[in-house]
C-alpha cells in the first residue's frame, strides 16, 4: 500500500475533549435513553417513554403502599400527572429530577422492587422537554421548579403548604427533537390498564376517564382475548407472582409477561421460565408422553414477577435479563417459576377435573393434528434448507430483530428497525431491493397471489411453498420469540389485486400466527398514488386530497402521474418512501374486531352475500387519467 493511501489523519487535541454538562448528553445522544424518538405513530416511540418514565415512579409510591390514585392528563401535547404518595423530599428535589445517577432509588429498602433503578428516568423526561415542571408536596410544605430543555429556570424554594402530599410532573416533549408528534389516545390508555391489571385496587384517571382493576391478570386476558376460552381462565397469585391462562382453539402461544409492574413486550428470562415449567407442570400432572408444543398450543398466558434490582437487555426495558430473583437470594427466575407452578397449578387441575379434562382433550388435538402433518413437515422443512432464499424468494439484511443486544444502543436501535417487505412480483422486489438499506430492510418476493388460508389446517402451511418459505424466512414455525424482523410489512399494489393479496396475507397471520398482529409486528406499506411535478417541483400524494392541494401548490398545468402499481416506480424514486419517512399503516387487533367473523364473512364460501355486500355499497370513483 502507497503512503497516499491511507486517509488523512484528522486533528486530534485538547479541544477535542469535551465535557457535556448537566443534561446535555441526554439531550444529544437521546437513543441511548429512550430509544427511539418517532412521532407518536407507533407505541414504542419516545413520548410514550418519556411519559412511562413518569407514571413509573407513580406506581412506584402506590406499590410502597403510598397514595392509591393517579391522576393524568394530555392535550395538545402536554402532559400532567399527579399522584398521591410520598412526595420527592424537597432538599434534594431539583437534584432528583435533573443530575444523572440521583435517586432514592439506589437504596432497595426503599424500593425493593422497583422498575426505575438507575437514576435517569425523570431526568430523561426533563432533558428532553421543552418545558418541565416539578411540583413536591410533603409534610406541610412544598417546591416547584421549572426547567426548558434541561436547565432550571425557576425555582420557588421550600414554602408552607397545605395540599395533601404528593408529586405533580407537568413536561411538554421538545418538538425539535419530537418532530411533529401528537399523542395517541389508545395506545396511553393500553399501558395505563396495564398498570392498572397489575396493581389491583389503584385507581388511574386518564383525561377524566376511570381506570381501574379488581382482577389482575384475569382482567387482562378477558380485555384483550379475541377468541373464545376453552375453559374458564386459571388466575393463580402469590407473593411476587402471578399467572393467568387458557387455550383456546387459535394455533400458536400468546403471552403477555411483566416484571414490577413493566410490559416487557419481548418476554427475558420469565417469560422463557413460564412457558417451560407451565407445560411440564401439565405433563407431569397428566403422566403423558406429551410434546411440550402439543401442550402449549394455542395457549393465552400472562405473567408477572417482582424481582430485587431487575436487569433489562436495554434502557427501554422490554426485556429482563435478570436470572435470578435477587442479586443476594440465590433463587433463580427459573426456579421460582417452576416451583409455584408445580404447587400451585398442580392443585389447581386436581381440584377443577372439568377443566383438566378439557386442557387434555386439546392437548391430543393439537397432538392429533401434528402426526397427522408429521411427514409433510418434515418434507417442507427440508424443501425450505434446499431453497436458496437468499436469491430466489429472500433478500436478506444484514441485522436482524433477534440478535444479541449490546451494549451499543445505537445498534441495538438498528435491530428494532429491523424489517421485511413482502412483496408481489419481480418488478416490485426489484424496484425495493435496489432501494432499500439492506443494514435493515429484507425482502421476500411472492409469486403471484397467496392460497385463501380460511378455515384450513396448519398442513397448509407446510404444504404451500409460498407460505412454507414466507413462514422459514420470518423464523416463526416454534412461535414468533425468535422472529427475524421487528416490522412484517406488506408492500402490494394500490389496485384490486394489491389489496386482494393484503388480505389474503392478513388471513393468513391472522389464520396462523395471531400473535404476529397482536404485538404489533405487522404493517402496510403506503405507497403515493400520484407524482405531481413542475419544473422546479415534485410532490408525491397519497391521497386524491393530497393530489388536488399539490395541483394547487404548484401552479398551471402541471405533470401528473398515477402509479397503478409498485413495479413503476424507480428504484431512485422508492428510496424516498422507505426511508426514514417511511408510511406504514399498523394491522391492529382488538376484543371488539370479531375476528372469526370478520373473516367467516370476507374469506369464507358465502360468495353471493358478498357479492350483494359489494353491489351495495359501490363507490364509483371519477378516472383522474
Amino acid at each position: 500500500m502507497e503512503e497516499n493511501d491511507f486517509p488523512q489523519t484528522v486533528e486530534y487535541g485538547d479541544s477535542n475533549i469535551i465535557t457535556l454538562e448537566g443534561l446535555e448528553h441526554v439531550r444529544r445522544r437521546p437513543g441511548m435513553y429512550i430509544g427511539k424518538l418517532g412521532d407518536g405513530t407507533h407505541t414504542d416511540d419516545g413520548i410514550y417513554v418519556l411519559m412511562k418514565e413518569v407514571i413509573d415512579n407513580c406506581v412506584d409510591e402506590y406499590r410502597m403502599g403510598a397514595g392509591k390514585t393517579i391522576d393524568v392528563r394530555v392535550e395538545n401535547g402536554h402532559v400532567e400527572v399527579r399522584d398521591y404518595g410520598r412526595g420527592i423530599p424537597l432538599g434534594k428535589m431539583i437534584d432528583a429530577v435533573s443530575i444523572l445517577n440521583t435517586g432514592g432509588k439506589y437504596d432497595s429498602k426503599a424500593f425493593k422492587k422497583s422498575v426505575g433503578l438507575n437514576g435517569i428516568g425523570t431526568k430523561a423526561v426533563n432533558a428532553l422537554s421543552s418545558t418541565f415542571i416539578v411540583h413536591s408536596y410533603r409534610d406541610g410544605q412544598s417546591r416547584r421548579a421549572e426547567f426548558e430543555c434541561g436547565k432550571l429556570v425557576a425555582d420557588s424554594g421550600i414554602v408552607p403548604d397545605s395540599t395533601e402530599r404528593g408529586t405533580y410532573i407537568y413536561f411538554v416533549p421538545d418538538r425539535s427533537l419530537f418532530i411533529d408528534y401528537l399523542y395517541q389516545d389508545e395506545f396511553i390508555e393500553t399501558m395505563i390498564r396495564n398498570y392498572a391489571y397489575l396493581n389491583t385496587s389503584l385507581t388511574i384517571n386518564f383525561n377524566g376517564k376511570k381506570i381501574i382493576s379488581k382482577n389482575g391478570l384475569l382482567d387482562l386476558l378477558v380485555e384483550n382475548m379475541t377468541s373464545d376460552p376453552l375453559y374458564p381462565i386459571i388466575h393463580l397469585k402469590d407473593e411476587d407472582i402471578e399467572i393467568a391462562f387458557t387455550h383456546s382453539d387459535q394455533y400458536g402461544e400468546e403471552y403477555y409477561s411483566f416484571v414490577n409492574g413493566q410490559h416487557t413486550t419481548q418476554g427475558g428470562t420469565h417469560q422463557s421460565a413460564f412457558r417451560e415449567a407451565v407445560a411440564r407442570t401439565i405433563k407431569e400432572f397428566y403422566g403423558k408422553n406429551q410434546e411440550l408444543t402439543d401442550i402449549r398450543n394455542g395457549i393465552i398466558a400472562a405473567v408477572a414477577i417482582s424481582v430485587e434490582e431487575p436487569v433489562f437487555e436495554s434502557q427501554t426495558k422490554t426485556k429482563l435479563g435478570s436470572r435470578d430473583m435477587s442479586p443476594t437470594s440465590g433463587l433463580s427466575v427459573n426456579k421460582f417459576i417452576s416451583d409455584f407452578l408445580k404447587k400451585e397449578l398442580d392443585n389447581y387441575l386436581h381440584r377443577n377435573s372439568e377443566t383438566a379434562a378439557i386442557l387434555l382433550q386439546k392437548i391430543q388435538d393439537s397432538e392429533k393434528e401434528r402426526k397427522a402433518i408429521a411427514g409433510v413437515t418434515k418434507l417442507a422443512r427440508e424443501r425450505a434448507k434446499k431453497v436458496n432464499l437468499h436469491n430466489k424468494k429472500l433478500r436478506d439484511c444484514r441485522i436482524h430483530y433477534n440478535d444479541s443486544p449490546t451494549k451499543d444502543e445505537t445498534k441495538n436501535q438498528v435491530m428494532e428497525d429491523s424489517s421485511i417487505f413482502i412483496t408481489e412480483g419481480d418488478s416490485a422486489s426489484g424496484s425495493i431491493t435496489k432501494s432499500r438499506d439492506v443494514n435493515t430492510q429484507a425482502v421476500f418476493s411472492l409469486r403471484g397471489k397467496p392460497l385463501n388460508s380460511y378455515g384450513l389446517t396448519k398442513k397448509i402451511v407446510y404444504e404451500n411453498e409460498e407460505f412454507n418459505l414466507l413462514q422459514a424466512a420470518l423464523n416463526i414455525e416454534d412461535g414468533i420469540e425468535n422472529l427475524r424482523y421487528n416490522k412484517v410489512i406488506v408492500a402490494t399494489d394500490a389496485d384490486v389485486d394489491g389489496m386482494h393479496i393484503r388480505l389474503l396475507l392478513i388471513t393468513f397471520f391472522l389464520q396462523f400466527f395471531p400473535d404476529l398482529i397482536k404485538k404489533g409486528h405487522v404493517y402496510i406499506l403506503q405507497t403515493p398514488l400520484f407524482r405531481v411535478r413542475n419544473k422546479k417541483e415534485t410532490v408525491y400524494c397519497y391521497s386524491d386530497e393530497e393530489r388536488i392541494t399539490a395541483i394547487s401548490r404548484l401552479g398551471v398545468n402541471p405533470e401528473i402521474t398515477r402509479f397503478k402499481g409498485l413495479g413503476e416506480i424507480s428504484p431512485d424514486e422508492f428510496k424516498h418512501f422507505i426511508g426514514k419517512n417511511i408510511r406504514l399503516d399498523q394491522v391492529k387487533l382488538k376484543k371488539e374486531d370479531a375476528v372469526q367473523d370478520l373473516l367467516s364473512f370476507y374469506m369464507g364460501k358465502n360468495t353471493s352475500e358478498r357479492q350483494n355486500f359489494i353491489i351495495d355499497n359501490l363507490v364509483i370513483e371519477e378516472d383522474v387519467d
